[in-house]
């Protein structure tokens, strides 16, 4: 069962969501979510464990609970959403005629 963990302090580290995993059960993985720049962690981890029974004990036990300061988010992990090529969004309502500051006033009949 792949968990999502967040609202992490910063300086959380993987041994220590282990710990708290592991008290609830079997942890195959965790995985601190960084940075691709500068490799900083983004507040948020996913941690992989084999049980479904065992996960949801954890959930049930660690989310809310305050961990180094910080009051973490615990729930099943959602499959990530399919993303477009490009990686861009639709650009929709921009371009055409009239559809910018440049040409307001003209060609209006009112």
């Amino acid at each position: 069962m792949r968990i999502y963990v967040g609202n992490l302090a910063y300086d959380v580290t993987e041994d220590e969501l282990r710990q708290e995993f592991a008290a609830h059960g079997k942890v195959e993985s965790v995985s601190m979510i960084t940075e691709r720049d500068s490799g900083r962690p983004k507040g948020f981890a996913f941690v992989e464990m084999p049980s479904a029974s065992e996960g949801q004990a954890a959930i049930a036990a660690l989310n809310g609970k305050t961990l180094k300061d910080r009051q973490i988010v615990v729930n099943v992990a959602r499959e990530r959403e399919e993303r477009g090529v490009g990686g861009g969004g639709n650009r929709g309502g921009f371009g055409g005629r009239g559809g910018g500051f440049a040409g307001r006033g003209k060609g209006r009949r009112y």
